[in-house]
């Protein structure tokens, strides 16, 4: 049996120990059996949230890691302990009838459905990684999340999806139900463009590739053959004054070109990618654009430095 995680031998474990047949959700729940990362997190939860009050009223002592019940309510007969148990679950029963799952909708991985494909194109983009906190998919389950979220105009399309871990997602979520920005306004600062702007109105059939936030043209003035340039739709002079959608939207279709390039020039062998902000850096159009140029074997002399040669003294050491 080849593992890559857990999932394969659990399910076949719990299929044998069913005589064979099983629902989806018991496997989800013998899943859940060995995430300790879940555990983490309602641990997390319970120091935050129904510690907190039972706690201040007296009712419990303890540590953060570790709970019972104050001397006074611990001296409870077992007849008053099982009526308490039963209110609590009538109080559960009724909550959950009112809200159905709503308390957990943080939880949940994206408003709506995302296909398989998009998903795992997003963790494949995110290398396994949180694209906040950087840790492992093998440490937290990664959720596919929407930047900007639907409620809020924003779209399906990879560009405005981001892989986050549970916490990260979580701690997302609800900054956003809390947070007042007006979603609005960002949407519509990505329709900026200036009349003056070479990059703001480049014609259509120049246009080699797009996506909702960027486009690909060739350089007009090529330093190799198929020297192209990734260049976001709204007008923004700085890389830096860049959003995380539009970085997204830019780094998607550099891969694509990259591709693109190298399976049409098999001498495609290596490439430069560069970013010129500000005057003093080279900049010439104040409109940020990404340089994807194609590297072939002798295309200079000496090619070692690379990205260095923009201060030419510097460029061999």
């Amino acid at each position: 049996m080849r593992m890559s995680h857990i999932y394969q031998p659990v399910f076949i474990k719990a299929l044998l120990e069913n005589n064979g047949s099983i629902s989806a959700s018991k496997v989800a729940k013998d899943i859940l059996s060995y995430d300790s990362s879940q555990i983490e997190y309602y641990e997390d939860i319970t120091r935050k949230m129904p510690a907190e009050v039972p706690k201040k009223r007296g009712i419990i002592k303890g540590t953060a890691k570790a709970y019972e019940l104050s001397d006074e309510f611990n001296s409870l007969t077992v007849s008053e302990a099982r009526l308490l148990i039963s209110y609590c679950d009538k109080r559960l029963a009724e909550y959950l009838l009112d809200n159905g799952d709503k308390p957990f909708y943080h939880r949940k991985r994206a408003s709506g459905v995302l296909s398989g494909s998009v998903k795992y194109e997003v963790l494949r983009k995110a290398k396994s990684k949180c694209e906040l906190c950087g840790i492992s998919n093998n440490e937290k389950a990664l959720e596919v999340d929407h930047i900007i979220p639907r409620n809020k105009g924003g779209s399906d399309d990879i560009s405005n999806l981001q892989a986050l871990c549970y916490s990260c997602n979580s701690c997302n979520s609800m900054k956003r139900d809390a947070d007042d920005t007006d979603f609005r306004e960002v949407l519509v600062s990505y329709n900026l463009r200036k009349d003056n702007c070479l990059f703001c109105k480049i014609p259509k059939e120049r246009i080699i590739d797009e996506n909702e936030l960027a486009y690909v043209i060739e350089d007009g003035f090529p330093v190799t053959k198929k020297h192209s340039l990734v260049i976001p739709k709204r007008h923004v002079s700085s890389y830096f004054d860049l959003g995380k959608p539009e970085i997204n939207a830019c780094n998607m279709l550099l891969e694509k070109t990259k591709d693109r390039i190298q399976s049409k020039d098999s001498s495609v062998t290596g490439f430069n990618i560069g970013i010129n902000i500000g005057e003093d850096a080279g900049q010439t159009i104040f409109h940020c654009h990404i340089h994807l140029i194609p590297r072939r074997a002798g295309d200079t002399e000496n090619p070692k430095g690379g990205v260095r040669g923009v201060v030419p003294s510097k460029q061999s050491y």
